[in-house]
């Protein structure tokens, strides 16, 4: 017997970790089946065959995108060959939009069906494209409630799944166990400075956060600070920029959601890391900066108020965005002081945060994926067709 055939393509950190613990649940729901894809290194510790390393062309912002480009094509072409030697019985494409959906729309002239899991963003920009998202996918599986309505709206067959981080975030030691690991005080005023996973987010923000760190020390010798690099990173030349910055700063690597959980307060990346910074309960800023030839045009694209994906979850701004300019470190040294020092502002911040976790689903989202997948295979080797998790 043949078995069942399915490649999965994530471009970025995020994508490859979601992509690692559905390909788990697949392989427990069904033995015998065959995982290619393109990823990181969580798919490839999963068990899937990643035949091109994503973390090469995970970057963000239009000029970011034309500096890499020679990587992308690579890229394509190699996902192109894949598809046309194979033939998979599904494409799964997860996050990654302007890349995967042109790799949807060769799938789909092949007659592969096409799952896409972490819907793009057309709530928050180019609203109209989700008509040809619809032309080039078989079914949009969503993460957060409120998208579901969105693809119903536009009659394109829709499954919300849970987000994944409900599950995946927690911690099993107590704060004060993970600072003594750390050798940070227990009664240290401890930030945490998280730039992101992408290349392009690096070399913008840690120069930043650096600033700030370096204004805050001098106005108090007991703040500490922890930068966790992500493994998609070079270690070693970040804490070099680091060491050489002149500013006390713990370069690590370990259990994100320990260094989350013992920090007291956090200056971030926009993106995935705030809602688990949300879900732990950690007071944060988030720091946003692109070229300006990139914000100037995404700034007049995007249609909602919010950057940050944990404001956006909660509906409203719990968390202060400093944005391109208003990211310097005069400002973000400011908000991190205000995020130690006043209790009040802190407990507002800490009851937005709650609300977020409250709006992100019950859980589950791995094991329903999984689910969907193996339904949209099953239903098309039997000519049926899917129009809802609700019917699996």
């Amino acid at each position: 017997m043949v078995p069942t055939q399915v490649m999965i393509l994530a471009g970025e950190a995020s994508g490859d970790a979601h992509a690692a613990e559905f390909v788990e649940q697949l392989k427990i729901q069904h033995a015998d089946i065959k995982l290619t894809g393109m990823g990181g290194q969580a798919m490839k510790q999963a068990g899937v065959d990643v035949f091109f390393d994503s973390s090469i062309i995970a970057v963000v912002g239009l000029v970011e995108v034309l500096r890499h480009w020679g990587d992308i094509k690579r890229a394509m072409t190699m996902v192109k060959q894949h598809l046309d030697q194979t033939r998979p019985d599904i494409l799964v494409l997860v996050d990654y939009p302007e890349f995967n959906l042109k790799m949807a729309r060769h799938a789909r002239a092949l007659g592969i069906r096409v799952l896409f899991y972490i819907s793009p963003q057309v709530w928050a920009w180019r609203p109209r494209r989700i008509h040809k998202i619809g032309r080039l996918i078989d079914h949009m599986a969503v993460i957060f409630k409120f998208e579901q309505v969105y693809y119903e709206r536009a009659g394109i067959p829709v499954s919300f799944v849970g987000h994944p981080l409900v599950d995946r975030v927690g911690i099993d030691v107590d704060p004060v166990t993970i600072r003594q690991r750390l050798d940070i005080e227990p009664d240290a005023r401890l930030i945490g400075l998280f730039p992101g996973s992408r290349q392009s987010e690096i070399l913008r923000l840690i120069p930043v956060m650096l600033d700030s760190a370096r204004q805050m020390q001098q106005q108090d010798p007991r703040i500490r600070f922890i930068l966790p690099v992500a493994s998609t990173l070079d270690f070693d030349s970040i804490k070099k920029q680091c060491d050489s910055s002149g500013v006390e700063v713990q370069v690590c690597r370990g259990d994100i959601y320990e260094l989350i959980s013992c920090c007291d307060a956090i200056a971030t990346c926009s993106g995935t890391v705030t809602l688990e910074i949300a879900l732990l309960g950690v007071p944060m800023c988030i720091l946003y900066k692109m070229s300006p030839i990139s914000y100037f045009i995404m700034s007049r694209l995007i249609t909602i108020p919010h950057i940050g994906l944990a404001n956006i979850v909660a509906g409203d701004a719990i968390v202060r965005e400093l944005l391109q300019n208003q990211a310097s470190p005069k400002n973000v040294s400011r908000e991190l002081f205000e995020l130690l020092d006043n209790q009040e502002y802190r407990s507002r911040i800490k009851s937005g945060l709650a609300r977020v976790r409250d709006n992100l689903g019950a859980g589950n989202g791995a094991q329903n994926v999984a689910q969907l997948i193996l339904s949209l295979v099953l239903d098309q080797k039997s000519g049926n067709n899917i129009e809802s998790m609700e019917k699996l």
